[in-house]
C-alpha cells in the first residue's frame, strides 16, 4: 500500500531485467499463484511502479488525526493506513466487508487497538455523532450518507477515491477498446456529500503514472484491482496478454495512468 499512497517501491529497471530471463508462462504462472489478499502492493516490488498523489493521503490523515478523539477508517482493506499513523486517538475503529482483506487488517490492527468490525457496507453500525474524524481511502462505494451521520458536527471526513477511467490504457490492452466514462466520479461524490448535509472543502484530481515491467505484474494487478478488467482471468485473456508481454519485451515496459480524487468535507456545526 511502503506509504499506501506509493505502493509500488521504484526499482522496476531491476524487476524489468531479471523478467527478462524469463517466459511469458514462467511469469503469468508465478502471478497466478500470488496472494492478493489486503491492500499491499510489495509483491509488485521491483516490477511496477507508480507515482504518489500529490496531496500525500497518510500525511493528511495523520494531520487530522491530530486533537481527534474518535477516528473511523470505512473500508479499511488490510489496514495499511491505521498502521502507518502514529498517535491513533483514543477510540479507532475500521470496517471491512471482504473476507481476506477482512482477516488480514485484523491481524494488523488488533495488535495496535484497533477494533475491526464488518457488516453491510452501506449501513455503518455505528450511533449517531459517534466519529469526530472519517476516512476512507479507496472505497467500493462510501456511503455518504452513513458516514455524515455517524460524524460529529464540526467533524471531518477524508476520502481518497478511484477516479473515472482509471488504468484505462490496461483494461483496453487486455480487454479491447472500451467508451470513456460520460460522468466524473470526483464531481459524483462531491456531489453525493452534499446532499448528506456536508460541506466540501476540499476536491483534487490527478492522473498517475503507472509502469509495468512484465506481465506478470500486470496479471497480479488486474487479480487485485477487481475493477480494472471486472472479469478478467489468464484464461480467458491469454492471447492479448501474451501480445502485452511481447510489447513490454520489445519497449521495456508498459504505462498506465491510474485516476484519483481527494475528498474533504466538514459537518456543519
Amino acid at each position: 500500500m511502503t506509504g499506501r499512497e506509493n505502493p509500488w517501491p521504484l526499482r522496476g529497471v531491476i524487476g524489468h531485467a531479471r523478467s527478462m530471463t524469463r517466459s511469458f508462462d514462467e511469469l503469468i504462472s508465478e502471478a497466478a499463484t500470488a496472494d492478493v489478499t489486503g491492500w499491499g502492493f510489495a509483491w509488485l516490488t521491483g516490477r511496477a511502479t507508480e507515482q504518489r498523489a500529490p496531496w500525500g493521503y497518510t500525511r493528511l490523515v495523520a494531520e487530522r488525526a491530530v486533537g481527534a478523539t474518535a477516528l473511523l477508517d470505512v473500508e479499511t482493506g488490510g489496514g495499511e493506513v491505521l498502521a502507518g499513523i502514529p498517535g491513533l486517538p483514543a477510540r479507532t475503529v475500521a470496517t471491512e466487508y471482504w473476507p481476506p482483506n477482512l482477516a488480514v487488517a485484523r491481524r494488523t490492527l488488533h495488535p495496535l487497538g484497533v477494533e475491526v468490525v464488518d457488516g453491510d457496507p452501506q449501513q455503518l453500525p455505528f450511533e449517531d455523532e459517534t466519529f469526530d474524524l472519517v476516512i476512507s481511502r479507496h472505497p467500493v462505494a462510501l456511503p455518504w450518507g452513513e458516514a455524515a451521520r455517524v460524524l460529529r458536527p464540526g467533524g471531518t471526513l477524508l476520502s481518497q477515491g478511484i477516479g473515472s477511467d482509471s488504468m484505462l490504457e490496461l483494461a483496453e490492452a487486455v480487454a479491447g477498446p472500451r467508451p470513456p466514462s460520460t460522468t466524473s466520479r470526483a464531481e459524483g461524490n462531491a456531489e453525493a456529500a452534499r446532499a448528506a448535509g456536508l460541506t466540501v472543502t476540499d476536491l483534487r484530481t490527478a492522473a498517475l503514472r503507472a509502469e509495468f515491467f512484465d506481465i506478470g505484474a500486470v496479471v497480479y494487478f488486474l487479480r487485485k484491482v477487481v475493477w480494472t478488467v471486472p472479469d478478467f482471468s489468464i484464461e480467458t485473456h491469454r492471447a492479448p496478454l501474451a501480445e502485452l508481454h511481447q510489447r513490454i519485451r520489445t519497449e521495456g515496459s508498459f504505462v498506465a495512468h491510474a485516476q484519483r480524487f481527494l475528498i474533504e468535507a466538514h459537518k456543519p456545526v
